[in-house]
């Protein structure tokens, strides 16, 4: 696996795209993106959950992407090496839950989108925990 993509790489393309779920996810907040496509379409008309599912969302984004941050050395964590390497495997392990949880999504288009993303996102997870 190491020869597919390199822990660099996969790093920084998980950067982005958490990134870019930031930037969605403050979207769906100011329902710029209708919130059905999101939380397999099970938040209709309750504001406060949708608010509340999204904050949620946006700090374990931000967490997650501290974590890779760590990871590639972009923030100095050297202290933490080992809950850094146990944080990108539960990362790796939430992305393969939220691929089953994409797979089994009523909403259609979540579906179709979102889980090829969160399964190259996983494989992205995978290849940087197993760096040294």
């Amino acid at each position: 696996m190491k020869k597919l993509m390199s822990a660099k790489l996969a790093g920084n393309l998980l950067l982005i795209s958490l990134g870019l779920l930031v930037i969605f996810d403050i979207l769906v907040l100011f329902n710029v993106v209708p919130s059905n496509i999101v939380w397999g379409g099970q938040i209709k008309d309750s504001a406060i959950n949708l608010i509340l599912l999204e904050l949620i969302a946006l700090v374990v984004t931000f967490v997650f992407a501290a974590i890779i941050a760590a990871k590639m050395n972009y923030i100095q964590a050297s202290k933490f090496k080992k809950a850094i390497n146990i944080g990108i495997w539960i990362i790796f392990a939430y992305l393969i839950l939220n691929t089953v949880g994409n797979l089994a999504s009523s909403a259609s288009l979540e579906t179709l989108i979102f889980t090829p993303i969160t399964v190259v996102l996983a494989f992205c997870a995978l290849r940087l925990a197993i760096e040294k």
